[in-house]
Protein backbone atom coordinates (compact mmCIF):
# COMPACT_ATOMS: atom_id res chain seq x y z
CA UNK A 1 0.00 0.00 0.00
CA UNK A 2 1.19 3.52 -0.75
CA UNK A 3 0.23 6.83 0.85
CA UNK A 4 0.79 10.42 -0.19
CA UNK A 5 1.75 12.76 2.65
CA UNK A 6 0.59 16.34 2.28
CA UNK A 7 0.47 19.19 4.75
CA UNK A 8 -1.48 22.27 5.70
CA UNK A 9 1.58 24.35 4.80
CA UNK A 10 5.31 24.11 4.42
CA UNK A 11 7.24 23.61 7.66
CA UNK A 12 4.54 21.55 9.39
CA UNK A 13 6.63 18.40 9.80
CA UNK A 14 5.80 16.32 6.72
CA UNK A 15 9.25 14.73 6.69
CA UNK A 16 9.13 13.94 10.40
CA UNK A 17 5.70 12.33 10.01
CA UNK A 18 6.72 10.50 6.83
CA UNK A 19 9.75 8.99 8.56
CA UNK A 20 7.69 8.17 11.65
CA UNK A 21 5.13 6.39 9.46
CA UNK A 22 7.90 4.38 7.82
CA UNK A 23 9.16 3.29 11.23
CA UNK A 24 5.64 2.52 12.45
CA UNK A 25 4.93 0.31 9.45
CA UNK A 26 8.35 -1.35 9.74
CA UNK A 27 7.52 -2.19 13.37
CA UNK A 28 4.53 -4.12 12.01
CA UNK A 29 6.84 -6.24 9.88
CA UNK A 30 6.45 -4.31 6.62
CA UNK A 31 9.06 -3.68 3.97
CA UNK A 32 8.96 0.11 3.64
CA UNK A 33 10.53 2.85 1.55
CA UNK A 34 10.09 6.60 1.37
CA UNK A 35 9.85 8.79 -1.71
CA UNK A 36 10.06 12.55 -2.22
CA UNK A 37 9.50 13.24 -5.92
CA UNK A 38 10.26 16.97 -5.82
CA UNK A 39 12.63 18.76 -3.45
CA UNK A 40 13.93 22.32 -3.47
CA UNK A 41 16.85 23.64 -1.46
CA UNK A 42 19.28 20.82 -2.18
CA UNK A 43 22.93 20.93 -1.18
CA UNK A 44 25.93 21.15 -3.46
CA UNK A 45 25.94 17.35 -3.66
CA UNK A 46 22.41 17.53 -5.15
CA UNK A 47 20.94 15.73 -2.18
CA UNK A 48 18.19 17.08 0.04
CA UNK A 49 18.10 16.69 3.80
CA UNK A 50 14.53 15.36 3.64
CA UNK A 51 15.59 12.67 1.17
CA UNK A 52 18.43 11.60 3.46
CA UNK A 53 15.99 11.22 6.35
CA UNK A 54 13.54 9.21 4.25
CA UNK A 55 16.26 6.86 3.02
CA UNK A 56 17.46 6.30 6.59
CA UNK A 57 13.93 5.57 7.86
CA UNK A 58 13.14 2.90 5.27
CA UNK A 59 14.28 -0.71 5.29
CA UNK A 60 14.23 -1.28 1.52
CA UNK A 61 17.28 -0.31 -0.51
CA UNK A 62 16.51 1.92 -3.49
CA UNK A 63 18.50 4.17 -5.79
CA UNK A 64 18.44 7.87 -5.00
CA UNK A 65 16.83 8.55 -8.37
CA UNK A 66 13.95 6.26 -7.49
CA UNK A 67 13.35 8.07 -4.22
CA UNK A 68 13.87 11.63 -5.48
CA UNK A 69 13.25 12.45 -9.14
CA UNK A 70 13.76 16.22 -9.01
CA UNK A 71 16.15 18.08 -6.72
CA UNK A 72 16.66 21.81 -7.17
CA UNK A 73 19.26 23.94 -5.41
CA UNK A 74 17.14 27.06 -4.95
CA UNK A 75 14.97 26.93 -1.83
CA UNK A 76 11.90 28.43 -3.48
CA UNK A 77 8.57 27.10 -4.75
CA UNK A 78 9.23 24.01 -6.94
CA UNK A 79 7.90 25.53 -10.18
CA UNK A 80 10.19 28.55 -9.76
CA UNK A 81 13.19 26.38 -8.90
CA UNK A 82 12.49 24.23 -11.97
CA UNK A 83 12.05 27.23 -14.26
CA UNK A 84 15.36 28.70 -13.07
CA UNK A 85 17.27 25.66 -14.40
CA UNK A 86 15.02 25.06 -17.41
CA UNK A 87 13.49 21.79 -16.18
CA UNK A 88 9.89 20.66 -16.63
CA UNK A 89 8.58 18.36 -13.89
CA UNK A 90 7.15 15.26 -15.59
CA UNK A 91 4.46 13.39 -13.67
CA UNK A 92 5.03 10.27 -15.79
CA UNK A 93 8.59 9.99 -14.54
CA UNK A 94 7.37 10.21 -10.96
CA UNK A 95 4.67 7.58 -11.54
CA UNK A 96 7.23 5.20 -13.06
CA UNK A 97 9.51 5.49 -10.02
CA UNK A 98 6.55 4.91 -7.71
CA UNK A 99 5.65 1.72 -9.58
CA UNK A 100 9.25 0.52 -9.27
CA UNK A 101 9.24 1.10 -5.52
CA UNK A 102 5.84 -0.54 -5.10
CA UNK A 103 7.24 -3.67 -6.75
CA UNK A 104 9.82 -4.13 -3.97
CA UNK A 105 8.09 -2.70 -0.88
CA UNK A 106 4.89 -3.37 1.05
CA UNK A 107 4.45 0.31 1.86
CA UNK A 108 5.66 3.39 -0.01
CA UNK A 109 5.35 6.74 1.75
CA UNK A 110 5.36 9.57 -0.81
CA UNK A 111 6.10 12.97 0.70
CA UNK A 112 4.83 15.96 -1.23
CA UNK A 113 6.45 19.38 -1.45
CA UNK A 114 4.87 22.24 0.46
CA UNK A 115 1.11 22.22 0.85
CA UNK A 116 -1.67 20.51 -1.08
CA UNK A 117 -1.70 22.93 -4.01
CA UNK A 118 1.88 24.15 -4.36
CA UNK A 119 2.61 24.75 -8.10
CA UNK A 120 4.92 22.22 -9.76
CA UNK A 121 5.00 23.61 -13.30
CA UNK A 122 3.27 26.34 -15.32
CA UNK A 123 -0.06 24.49 -15.43
CA UNK A 124 -0.08 21.79 -12.74
CA UNK A 125 0.28 21.69 -8.98
CA UNK A 126 0.77 19.11 -6.26
CA UNK A 127 -2.96 18.37 -6.19
CA UNK A 128 -2.76 17.36 -9.86
CA UNK A 129 0.15 15.05 -9.04
CA UNK A 130 -1.86 13.45 -6.27
CA UNK A 131 -4.76 12.87 -8.67
CA UNK A 132 -2.31 11.39 -11.19
CA UNK A 133 -0.87 8.96 -8.64
CA UNK A 134 -4.27 8.19 -7.11
CA UNK A 135 -2.95 7.39 -3.64
CA UNK A 136 -4.86 7.75 -0.38
CA UNK A 137 -3.69 10.85 1.47
CA UNK A 138 -2.45 11.40 4.99
CA UNK A 139 -2.66 15.04 6.03
CA UNK A 140 -0.14 16.58 8.43
CA UNK A 141 -1.66 19.43 10.40
CA UNK A 142 0.92 21.77 11.89
CA UNK A 143 -0.60 22.70 15.24
CA UNK A 144 -0.20 26.45 15.49
CA UNK A 145 -2.40 29.54 15.30
CA UNK A 146 -4.45 29.40 12.09
CA UNK A 147 -4.30 25.61 11.74
CA UNK A 148 -8.07 25.11 11.94
CA UNK A 149 -8.72 27.16 8.82
CA UNK A 150 -5.73 25.69 6.98
CA UNK A 151 -6.68 22.11 7.85
CA UNK A 152 -10.36 22.42 6.96
CA UNK A 153 -9.63 24.19 3.68
CA UNK A 154 -7.12 21.48 2.78
CA UNK A 155 -9.57 18.69 3.61
CA UNK A 156 -12.20 20.44 1.49
CA UNK A 157 -9.75 20.68 -1.43
CA UNK A 158 -8.81 17.00 -1.10
CA UNK A 159 -12.47 15.99 -1.22
CA UNK A 160 -13.14 18.29 -4.19
CA UNK A 161 -10.47 16.44 -6.19
CA UNK A 162 -12.16 13.11 -5.52
CA UNK A 163 -9.23 11.88 -3.45
CA UNK A 164 -9.36 9.71 -0.33
CA UNK A 165 -8.24 11.19 2.98
CA UNK A 166 -6.99 8.08 4.77
CA UNK A 167 -6.10 9.85 8.00
CA UNK A 168 -4.47 12.88 9.55
CA UNK A 169 -1.75 13.63 12.07
CA UNK A 170 -1.63 16.56 14.49
CA UNK A 171 1.97 17.72 14.84
CA UNK A 172 2.80 20.23 17.59
CA UNK A 173 5.14 22.63 15.79
CA UNK A 174 4.55 25.53 18.21
CA UNK A 175 5.38 24.72 21.82
CA UNK A 176 3.52 27.84 22.99
CA UNK A 177 0.29 27.31 21.06
CA UNK A 178 -2.73 28.16 23.20
CA UNK A 179 -5.38 25.48 23.77
CA UNK A 180 -3.90 22.77 21.52
CA UNK A 181 -6.16 19.98 22.77
CA UNK A 182 -9.25 22.09 22.16
CA UNK A 183 -8.06 22.78 18.62
CA UNK A 184 -7.48 19.08 18.01
CA UNK A 185 -10.96 18.32 19.36
CA UNK A 186 -12.44 20.87 16.96
CA UNK A 187 -10.72 19.18 14.03
CA UNK A 188 -11.83 15.72 15.13
CA UNK A 189 -15.42 16.94 15.12
CA UNK A 190 -15.06 18.18 11.56
CA UNK A 191 -12.77 15.66 9.84
CA UNK A 192 -14.29 12.24 9.19
CA UNK A 193 -10.94 10.52 8.59
CA UNK A 194 -9.21 9.01 11.63
CA UNK A 195 -6.70 10.93 13.70
CA UNK A 196 -3.62 8.70 13.51
CA UNK A 197 -1.86 10.42 16.37
CA UNK A 198 -0.76 13.61 18.08
CA UNK A 199 2.97 14.24 18.00
CA UNK A 200 4.08 16.44 20.91
CA UNK A 201 6.42 19.35 20.38
CA UNK A 202 9.92 17.96 19.86
CA UNK A 203 12.76 20.44 20.33
CA UNK A 204 14.91 18.04 18.31
CA UNK A 205 12.64 16.28 15.78
CA UNK A 206 13.20 12.53 15.90
CA UNK A 207 11.29 9.99 13.83
CA UNK A 208 11.58 7.28 16.46
CA UNK A 209 10.19 9.54 19.17
CA UNK A 210 7.36 10.59 16.85
CA UNK A 211 6.52 7.06 15.69
CA UNK A 212 5.41 5.93 19.15
CA UNK A 213 2.59 8.47 18.97
CA UNK A 214 1.18 7.09 15.70
CA UNK A 215 -1.28 4.24 15.25
CA UNK A 216 -1.16 3.10 11.62
CA UNK A 217 -3.55 0.31 12.58
CA UNK A 218 -6.30 2.92 12.27
CA UNK A 219 -5.77 3.11 8.52
CA UNK A 220 -8.41 1.26 6.51
CA UNK A 221 -5.82 -0.90 4.73
CA UNK A 222 -4.46 -2.14 8.06
CA UNK A 223 -7.92 -2.67 9.58
CA UNK A 224 -8.95 -4.72 6.57
CA UNK A 225 -5.92 -6.98 6.97
CA UNK A 226 -6.59 -7.40 10.68
CA UNK A 227 -10.16 -8.43 9.97
CA UNK A 228 -9.01 -10.99 7.42
CA UNK A 229 -6.44 -12.40 9.85
CA UNK A 230 -9.08 -12.67 12.55
CA UNK A 231 -7.55 -10.06 14.88
CA UNK A 232 -10.89 -8.28 15.17
CA UNK A 233 -13.13 -11.32 15.10
CA UNK A 234 -16.23 -11.25 17.27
Amino acid sequence: MSYFITGTDTGVGKTLVSCALLQAFAARGKHVVGMKPVAAGCGEDEQHEDVRHLRAAGNVQAARGQINQYCFQRAVAPHLAAQFVGVAIDFGRIATSLAELESVADVVIVEGAGGFRVPLNTKQDSADLQVELGLPIILVVGMRLGCLNHALLTVEAIMARGLTLAGWVANRVDADMAMPQENIAALRQRIAAPLLGVIPYLAQPDAGAAAVHLDVGLLASERDKSEVSGDLAE
